[in-house]
Protein backbone atom coordinates (compact mmCIF):
# COMPACT_ATOMS: atom_id res chain seq x y z
CA UNK A 1 0.00 0.00 0.00
CA UNK A 2 2.29 3.16 -1.28
CA UNK A 3 -0.43 6.07 -1.64
CA UNK A 4 -0.45 9.74 -1.48
CA UNK A 5 -2.91 12.06 -0.70
CA UNK A 6 -2.55 15.08 -3.39
CA UNK A 7 -2.93 18.42 -3.09
CA UNK A 8 -6.49 19.83 -2.92
CA UNK A 9 -5.71 23.66 -2.19
CA UNK A 10 -3.44 25.10 -0.36
CA UNK A 11 -2.86 27.12 3.35
CA UNK A 12 -0.21 27.63 4.88
CA UNK A 13 -0.46 26.08 8.84
CA UNK A 14 0.06 28.10 11.71
CA UNK A 15 3.58 28.12 12.55
CA UNK A 16 5.57 30.24 15.06
CA UNK A 17 9.17 31.69 14.37
CA UNK A 18 11.58 31.44 17.74
CA UNK A 19 15.37 32.22 18.08
CA UNK A 20 15.99 28.10 17.89
CA UNK A 21 17.33 27.79 14.75
CA UNK A 22 19.83 31.00 14.97
CA UNK A 23 20.75 30.53 18.52
CA UNK A 24 21.65 26.74 18.49
CA UNK A 25 25.62 27.19 16.86
CA UNK A 26 26.38 30.09 18.92
CA UNK A 27 24.51 28.56 22.42
CA UNK A 28 26.92 25.42 21.33
CA UNK A 29 29.81 27.53 20.72
CA UNK A 30 29.71 29.07 24.13
CA UNK A 31 28.37 26.09 26.03
CA UNK A 32 31.42 23.96 24.77
CA UNK A 33 34.24 27.01 25.10
CA UNK A 34 32.67 27.30 28.88
CA UNK A 35 33.74 23.31 29.26
CA UNK A 36 37.12 23.26 27.66
CA UNK A 37 37.32 26.69 29.88
CA UNK A 38 37.05 25.05 33.18
CA UNK A 39 39.50 22.48 32.03
CA UNK A 40 41.96 24.34 31.09
CA UNK A 41 41.45 26.40 35.00
CA UNK A 42 41.99 23.01 36.27
CA UNK A 43 45.36 21.97 34.82
CA UNK A 44 46.33 25.67 35.31
CA UNK A 45 45.88 24.63 39.26
CA UNK A 46 47.94 21.86 38.73
CA UNK A 47 50.36 23.68 36.91
CA UNK A 48 50.40 26.36 39.35
CA UNK A 49 50.75 24.58 42.72
CA UNK A 50 53.36 22.23 40.95
CA UNK A 51 57.15 24.13 41.04
CA UNK A 52 58.75 20.79 39.44
CA UNK A 53 58.25 17.23 38.81
CA UNK A 54 61.47 14.86 39.60
CA UNK A 55 62.04 10.95 38.99
CA UNK A 56 59.48 8.63 38.41
CA UNK A 57 57.47 9.21 41.80
CA UNK A 58 56.76 12.44 40.54
CA UNK A 59 55.68 11.47 37.25
CA UNK A 60 52.79 8.86 38.69
CA UNK A 61 51.84 11.20 41.03
CA UNK A 62 51.73 14.13 39.00
CA UNK A 63 49.69 12.31 36.38
CA UNK A 64 47.43 11.23 39.31
CA UNK A 65 46.11 13.91 40.37
CA UNK A 66 45.69 15.36 37.45
CA UNK A 67 43.40 13.37 36.32
CA UNK A 68 42.14 13.27 39.48
CA UNK A 69 41.02 17.02 39.10
CA UNK A 70 39.98 16.41 35.85
CA UNK A 71 37.47 13.48 36.86
CA UNK A 72 36.03 15.81 39.47
CA UNK A 73 35.56 18.61 37.75
CA UNK A 74 34.02 15.97 35.04
CA UNK A 75 31.38 14.80 37.72
CA UNK A 76 30.45 18.13 37.51
CA UNK A 77 29.94 18.54 34.13
CA UNK A 78 28.24 15.20 34.27
CA UNK A 79 25.74 16.53 35.92
CA UNK A 80 24.91 19.75 34.66
CA UNK A 81 24.86 18.17 30.98
CA UNK A 82 21.24 16.11 32.63
CA UNK A 83 20.58 18.94 34.74
CA UNK A 84 17.43 19.67 32.17
CA UNK A 85 18.04 23.33 31.92
CA UNK A 86 15.89 25.02 29.61
CA UNK A 87 17.90 27.14 27.41
CA UNK A 88 20.21 24.12 26.73
CA UNK A 89 17.63 21.84 25.97
CA UNK A 90 15.04 23.85 23.54
CA UNK A 91 18.45 25.26 21.34
CA UNK A 92 20.88 22.04 21.69
CA UNK A 93 18.36 19.10 21.81
CA UNK A 94 17.99 16.73 24.33
CA UNK A 95 19.96 13.76 22.30
CA UNK A 96 22.62 16.00 21.55
CA UNK A 97 23.01 16.65 25.34
CA UNK A 98 22.50 13.48 26.19
CA UNK A 99 25.30 12.32 23.73
CA UNK A 100 27.29 14.42 25.68
CA UNK A 101 26.86 12.98 28.60
CA UNK A 102 27.42 9.57 28.04
CA UNK A 103 30.94 10.62 26.11
CA UNK A 104 32.09 12.62 29.48
CA UNK A 105 31.13 9.39 31.49
CA UNK A 106 33.17 7.39 30.05
CA UNK A 107 36.10 9.83 29.94
CA UNK A 108 35.56 10.36 33.65
CA UNK A 109 35.29 6.42 34.21
CA UNK A 110 38.64 6.54 32.17
CA UNK A 111 40.21 9.41 34.15
CA UNK A 112 38.77 7.93 37.37
CA UNK A 113 40.64 4.64 36.62
CA UNK A 114 43.63 5.99 35.53
CA UNK A 115 43.91 7.98 38.95
CA UNK A 116 43.88 5.65 41.07
CA UNK A 117 46.50 3.46 39.68
CA UNK A 118 49.18 6.40 38.84
CA UNK A 119 48.13 7.44 42.60
CA UNK A 120 48.52 4.11 44.10
CA UNK A 121 52.05 3.58 41.62
CA UNK A 122 53.50 6.64 43.02
CA UNK A 123 52.10 6.53 46.19
CA UNK A 124 53.73 2.68 45.96
CA UNK A 125 57.29 4.04 45.04
CA UNK A 126 57.35 6.64 47.53
CA UNK A 127 57.57 3.76 50.65
CA UNK A 128 59.48 1.32 48.30
CA UNK A 129 55.86 -1.17 48.93
CA UNK A 130 53.65 -3.10 46.39
CA UNK A 131 50.68 -1.63 44.61
CA UNK A 132 48.70 -3.99 46.21
CA UNK A 133 49.80 -3.36 49.60
CA UNK A 134 49.40 0.51 49.25
CA UNK A 135 45.84 0.32 47.73
CA UNK A 136 44.34 -1.39 51.26
CA UNK A 137 46.69 1.01 53.04
CA UNK A 138 45.42 4.19 51.02
CA UNK A 139 41.75 2.52 51.14
CA UNK A 140 41.77 1.40 54.60
CA UNK A 141 43.84 4.55 56.23
CA UNK A 142 43.30 7.69 54.36
CA UNK A 143 40.02 9.80 55.30
CA UNK A 144 37.32 9.64 53.25
CA UNK A 145 38.91 6.54 51.02
CA UNK A 146 36.19 4.25 51.92
CA UNK A 147 33.48 6.69 50.11
CA UNK A 148 35.51 7.82 47.21
CA UNK A 149 35.53 3.50 46.55
CA UNK A 150 32.30 3.13 47.03
CA UNK A 151 31.78 6.40 44.23
CA UNK A 152 33.68 4.64 41.92
CA UNK A 153 32.40 1.35 41.94
CA UNK A 154 28.75 2.78 41.53
CA UNK A 155 30.22 4.82 38.62
CA UNK A 156 31.74 1.98 37.15
CA UNK A 157 28.24 -0.09 37.86
CA UNK A 158 26.45 2.74 35.66
CA UNK A 159 28.95 2.22 32.89
CA UNK A 160 28.48 -1.17 32.56
CA UNK A 161 24.16 -0.96 32.58
CA UNK A 162 24.91 2.25 29.81
CA UNK A 163 26.94 -0.03 27.71
CA UNK A 164 25.18 -0.81 24.31
CA UNK A 165 25.19 -4.69 24.84
CA UNK A 166 23.94 -4.08 28.58
CA UNK A 167 21.22 -1.65 27.78
CA UNK A 168 19.06 -3.63 25.16
CA UNK A 169 18.58 -6.30 27.87
CA UNK A 170 17.50 -3.56 30.19
CA UNK A 171 14.02 -2.16 30.32
CA UNK A 172 14.04 1.60 30.64
CA UNK A 173 12.78 2.13 33.73
CA UNK A 174 15.31 -0.72 35.12
CA UNK A 175 18.24 1.49 33.43
CA UNK A 176 17.07 4.77 34.62
CA UNK A 177 16.83 3.73 38.15
CA UNK A 178 20.18 2.24 38.30
CA UNK A 179 21.58 5.52 36.36
CA UNK A 180 20.54 7.67 39.54
CA UNK A 181 22.92 6.02 41.70
CA UNK A 182 25.46 8.31 39.42
CA UNK A 183 24.11 11.21 41.84
CA UNK A 184 25.25 9.02 44.73
CA UNK A 185 28.94 8.72 43.28
CA UNK A 186 29.42 12.37 42.55
CA UNK A 187 27.78 12.92 46.48
CA UNK A 188 30.63 10.36 47.75
CA UNK A 189 32.92 11.78 45.53
CA UNK A 190 33.16 15.00 46.79
CA UNK A 191 33.80 14.40 50.07
CA UNK A 192 36.99 12.57 49.45
CA UNK A 193 38.23 15.32 46.60
CA UNK A 194 38.03 17.91 49.64
CA UNK A 195 39.29 15.95 52.18
CA UNK A 196 42.59 14.68 50.42
CA UNK A 197 42.69 17.08 47.42
CA UNK A 198 46.02 18.78 47.68
CA UNK A 199 44.89 21.27 44.86
CA UNK A 200 42.24 22.47 46.58
CA UNK A 201 43.30 23.20 50.07
CA UNK A 202 43.61 27.09 49.07
CA UNK A 203 40.47 28.96 50.35
CA UNK A 204 39.68 30.36 46.95
CA UNK A 205 40.19 27.45 45.15
CA UNK A 206 38.30 25.25 47.73
CA UNK A 207 35.10 27.96 47.38
CA UNK A 208 35.38 27.89 43.59
CA UNK A 209 34.81 23.79 43.93
CA UNK A 210 32.02 24.14 46.55
CA UNK A 211 30.57 26.90 44.23
CA UNK A 212 31.19 24.44 41.12
CA UNK A 213 29.44 21.25 42.83
CA UNK A 214 26.48 23.77 44.65
CA UNK A 215 25.78 25.21 41.25
CA UNK A 216 25.39 21.86 39.76
CA UNK A 217 23.31 21.06 42.52
CA UNK A 218 20.96 23.74 42.80
CA UNK A 219 20.26 23.07 38.78
CA UNK A 220 19.56 19.25 39.46
CA UNK A 221 17.34 20.65 42.33
CA UNK A 222 15.70 23.51 40.53
CA UNK A 223 14.92 21.88 37.23
CA UNK A 224 14.53 18.51 38.15
CA UNK A 225 12.42 19.21 41.12
CA UNK A 226 10.77 22.55 42.11
CA UNK A 227 10.11 23.42 38.69
CA UNK A 228 7.95 20.19 37.65
CA UNK A 229 6.48 20.54 41.53
CA UNK A 230 4.90 23.84 40.20
CA UNK A 231 4.03 22.65 37.07
CA UNK A 232 1.78 19.67 39.17
CA UNK A 233 0.43 22.23 41.33
CA UNK A 234 -0.21 24.63 39.10
CA UNK A 235 -1.62 23.22 36.44
CA UNK A 236 -3.13 20.04 37.73
CA UNK A 237 -2.76 17.72 34.99
CA UNK A 238 -5.00 14.99 34.79
CA UNK A 239 -5.95 12.20 32.17
CA UNK A 240 -8.99 12.83 30.62
CA UNK A 241 -9.59 9.88 27.89
CA UNK A 242 -7.89 6.51 26.64
CA UNK A 243 -8.02 6.23 22.93
CA UNK A 244 -7.08 3.09 20.95
CA UNK A 245 -5.32 3.89 18.01
CA UNK A 246 -4.07 0.78 16.82
CA UNK A 247 -2.72 -2.72 17.81
CA UNK A 248 -1.11 -2.19 21.24
CA UNK A 249 -1.06 1.87 20.61
CA UNK A 250 -3.49 4.21 22.19
CA UNK A 251 -3.63 7.77 23.09
CA UNK A 252 -3.73 9.69 26.37
CA UNK A 253 -5.21 13.08 26.53
CA UNK A 254 -4.38 14.86 29.79
CA UNK A 255 -6.02 18.27 30.74
CA UNK A 256 -5.53 20.60 33.33
CA UNK A 257 -5.48 24.41 34.26
CA UNK A 258 -3.90 27.08 32.15
CA UNK A 259 -2.34 24.52 30.35
CA UNK A 260 -1.58 27.60 27.44
CA UNK A 261 1.01 29.17 30.10
CA UNK A 262 3.28 26.01 29.46
CA UNK A 263 3.90 26.90 25.96
CA UNK A 264 4.57 23.66 24.17
CA UNK A 265 5.96 23.71 20.64
CA UNK A 266 4.61 21.20 18.05
CA UNK A 267 7.72 18.55 18.12
CA UNK A 268 8.57 18.89 21.79
CA UNK A 269 8.12 15.95 24.63
CA UNK A 270 7.28 15.67 28.31
CA UNK A 271 8.51 13.00 30.54
CA UNK A 272 5.02 11.75 32.00
CA UNK A 273 4.89 10.01 35.57
CA UNK A 274 1.22 8.71 36.24
CA UNK A 275 0.40 8.39 39.83
CA UNK A 276 -1.49 5.20 39.68
CA UNK A 277 -0.35 2.02 41.25
CA UNK A 278 2.70 0.49 39.14
CA UNK A 279 2.97 3.29 37.02
CA UNK A 280 4.30 6.12 39.52
CA UNK A 281 7.89 5.24 40.22
CA UNK A 282 9.20 5.51 36.68
CA UNK A 283 8.92 8.56 34.13
CA UNK A 284 9.22 8.15 30.62
CA UNK A 285 9.32 10.53 27.77
CA UNK A 286 6.48 10.84 25.00
CA UNK A 287 6.42 13.33 22.41
CA UNK A 288 3.02 15.59 22.41
CA UNK A 289 1.09 13.96 19.58
CA UNK A 290 -1.54 16.75 18.71
CA UNK A 291 -0.63 20.53 18.43
CA UNK A 292 -1.29 22.16 21.70
CA UNK A 293 -4.62 24.09 22.16
CA UNK A 294 -3.85 25.47 25.56
CA UNK A 295 -7.08 23.04 26.73
CA UNK A 296 -5.23 19.33 26.47
CA UNK A 297 -1.90 17.69 25.74
CA UNK A 298 -2.56 14.24 24.03
CA UNK A 299 0.45 11.68 23.53
CA UNK A 300 0.30 8.33 21.68
CA UNK A 301 2.50 5.81 23.21
CA UNK A 302 2.99 2.04 21.56
CA UNK A 303 3.12 -0.84 24.06
CA UNK A 304 6.59 -2.04 23.92
CA UNK A 305 7.32 -2.60 27.94
CA UNK A 306 5.39 -3.13 30.82
CA UNK A 307 5.00 0.43 31.66
CA UNK A 308 4.15 1.64 27.91
CA UNK A 309 1.32 -1.43 27.80
CA UNK A 310 -0.29 0.08 31.30
CA UNK A 311 -1.45 3.00 29.79
CA UNK A 312 -4.11 1.45 28.24
CA UNK A 313 -5.73 0.75 31.24
CA UNK A 314 -5.01 4.06 32.98
CA UNK A 315 -8.67 5.76 34.18
CA UNK A 316 -9.83 9.37 34.07
CA UNK A 317 -8.96 11.31 36.84
CA UNK A 318 -5.40 9.89 37.25
CA UNK A 319 -3.22 12.52 38.49
CA UNK A 320 -0.24 13.26 36.13
CA UNK A 321 3.16 14.55 37.19
CA UNK A 322 4.91 15.86 33.93
CA UNK A 323 8.57 17.40 33.38
CA UNK A 324 9.13 19.55 30.23
CA UNK A 325 7.97 20.49 27.73
CA UNK A 326 11.91 19.44 25.99
CA UNK A 327 13.03 18.99 23.02
CA UNK A 328 14.69 20.90 19.94
CA UNK A 329 12.67 19.11 17.23
CA UNK A 330 10.63 22.26 16.76
CA UNK A 331 9.37 24.32 13.66
CA UNK A 332 12.85 26.67 14.74
CA UNK A 333 14.81 24.32 12.60
CA UNK A 334 13.40 24.66 9.53
CA UNK A 335 14.62 27.93 9.04
CA UNK A 336 12.27 28.96 6.88
CA UNK A 337 12.84 26.26 3.96
CA UNK A 338 10.19 23.56 3.13
CA UNK A 339 10.84 20.32 5.14
CA UNK A 340 10.71 16.08 4.64
CA UNK A 341 9.46 14.57 7.48
CA UNK A 342 10.18 10.70 8.08
CA UNK A 343 9.01 8.71 10.27
CA UNK A 344 8.66 4.73 11.34
CA UNK A 345 6.08 3.26 12.91
CA UNK A 346 4.73 5.44 16.31
CA UNK A 347 7.60 7.68 15.47
CA UNK A 348 5.31 9.66 13.24
CA UNK A 349 3.47 11.14 16.73
CA UNK A 350 6.12 14.54 16.76
CA UNK A 351 6.08 14.69 13.14
CA UNK A 352 2.33 14.37 13.15
CA UNK A 353 2.46 18.28 14.79
CA UNK A 354 4.56 19.36 12.83
CA UNK A 355 3.15 18.05 9.41
CA UNK A 356 0.18 20.60 10.40
CA UNK A 357 2.09 23.71 11.55
CA UNK A 358 5.09 24.22 9.41
CA UNK A 359 5.09 26.64 7.08
CA UNK A 360 5.05 26.08 2.99
CA UNK A 361 4.43 22.42 1.51
CA UNK A 362 5.44 20.07 3.66
CA UNK A 363 5.98 16.66 2.83
CA UNK A 364 5.65 13.34 5.26
CA UNK A 365 6.59 9.14 4.51
CA UNK A 366 5.43 7.25 6.97
CA UNK A 367 7.06 3.70 6.97
CA UNK A 368 4.87 0.58 9.46
CA UNK A 369 4.69 -3.08 9.20
CA UNK A 370 1.13 -3.91 8.34
CA UNK A 371 -1.45 -0.84 6.67
CA UNK A 372 -3.09 -1.04 10.49
CA UNK A 373 0.03 0.20 12.10
CA UNK A 374 0.20 3.43 10.26
CA UNK A 375 -0.92 5.06 13.93
CA UNK A 376 -2.66 8.22 13.22
CA UNK A 377 -3.04 8.13 9.50
CA UNK A 378 -7.24 9.60 9.38
CA UNK A 379 -5.70 12.51 11.03
CA UNK A 380 -2.73 13.10 8.43
CA UNK A 381 -5.00 12.41 5.52
CA UNK A 382 -6.93 15.51 6.96
CA UNK A 383 -4.15 17.40 7.48
CA UNK A 384 -2.84 16.59 4.23
CA UNK A 385 -6.36 17.37 1.94
CA UNK A 386 -6.59 20.54 4.37
CA UNK A 387 -3.13 21.82 3.90
CA UNK A 388 -2.64 20.73 -0.12
CA UNK A 389 0.28 19.11 1.10
CA UNK A 390 1.51 15.07 0.24
CA UNK A 391 1.47 11.93 2.14
CA UNK A 392 3.20 8.64 1.12
CA UNK A 393 2.56 5.24 2.89
CA UNK A 394 4.47 2.37 2.94
CA UNK A 395 4.27 -0.94 4.70
CA UNK A 396 6.31 -4.11 4.61
CA UNK A 397 2.93 -6.52 4.23
CA UNK A 398 1.33 -7.04 2.00
CA UNK A 399 4.46 -7.54 -0.23
CA UNK A 400 4.62 -5.33 -2.79
CA UNK A 401 3.55 -2.15 -1.27
CA UNK A 402 7.24 -1.22 0.08
CA UNK A 403 9.37 2.04 -0.20
CA UNK A 404 12.49 1.41 -0.26
CA UNK A 405 14.92 3.81 2.10
CA UNK A 406 17.10 4.87 -0.26
CA UNK A 407 18.31 8.09 -2.25
CA UNK A 408 16.74 7.06 -5.18
CA UNK A 409 13.29 6.77 -3.57
CA UNK A 410 13.62 10.01 -1.64
CA UNK A 411 14.49 11.62 -5.18
CA UNK A 412 11.55 10.58 -6.85
CA UNK A 413 9.20 11.13 -4.04
CA UNK A 414 10.65 14.58 -3.76
CA UNK A 415 12.51 15.93 -6.22
CA UNK A 416 13.13 19.19 -4.72
CA UNK A 417 14.88 17.45 -2.07
CA UNK A 418 18.10 19.21 -2.02
CA UNK A 419 16.37 22.54 -0.73
CA UNK A 420 14.39 20.76 2.29
CA UNK A 421 15.05 20.01 5.99
CA UNK A 422 14.31 17.13 6.89
CA UNK A 423 12.66 15.64 10.31
CA UNK A 424 13.01 11.82 11.35
CA UNK A 425 11.56 9.97 14.19
CA UNK A 426 11.70 5.91 14.79
CA UNK A 427 13.34 3.59 15.97
CA UNK A 428 17.26 3.95 16.25
CA UNK A 429 18.33 1.68 13.49
CA UNK A 430 15.72 2.91 11.33
CA UNK A 431 17.08 6.42 12.20
CA UNK A 432 20.46 6.07 11.18
CA UNK A 433 19.46 4.33 7.31
CA UNK A 434 17.13 7.25 6.93
CA UNK A 435 20.21 9.80 7.59
CA UNK A 436 22.11 7.68 5.41
CA UNK A 437 19.87 7.77 2.62
CA UNK A 438 19.65 11.50 3.17
CA UNK A 439 23.19 11.87 3.40
CA UNK A 440 23.66 9.46 -0.31
CA UNK A 441 20.44 11.64 -1.54
CA UNK A 442 23.15 15.09 -1.01
CA UNK A 443 21.18 16.55 1.69
CA UNK A 444 23.92 17.86 4.29
CA UNK A 445 24.25 16.96 7.53
CA UNK A 446 22.96 20.47 8.86
CA UNK A 447 19.92 19.80 7.66
CA UNK A 448 19.17 16.63 9.06
CA UNK A 449 17.11 16.79 12.47
CA UNK A 450 16.09 14.20 14.58
CA UNK A 451 15.83 13.60 18.66
CA UNK A 452 16.08 10.02 20.36
CA UNK A 453 14.63 8.98 23.80
CA UNK A 454 17.53 6.40 24.23
CA UNK A 455 18.50 8.17 27.51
Amino acid sequence: MITEIAPTGRRSGRHRTGPGADAAPAVTVAFQTLIWTGAAAVLALWWADTPSVVGPVGWFTGAGRITGLLAGYACAVLVILMARVPLLDRTLGTDRLARWHAAAGRHTVGLMLAHVVLIIEGYALTVRTDPFTESARVVLHYPDMLAATAALLLLLLTAVVSARAARRRLSHETWYHLHLLTYAAVFLGFGHQIGNGADLGRPTVGAAWYALYGAAAALIVWFRLLVPLRLYRRHRPRVAEVRPEAPGVVSVLVTGERLAELAVRPGQFFRWRFLAPGLWWTASPYSVSAVPDGRGLRITVKAVGGHSAALAALRPGTRVWAEGPYGALTGDRAAGRPALLLAAGVGITPLRTLFETLPGDPVLVHWARRPEELVLRHEIDAIAAWRGARAYYSVTRPEGHRLPLDARTLHELVPDLARRVCYLCGPPGWTAAAEAALRAAGVPARRIHHESFAF
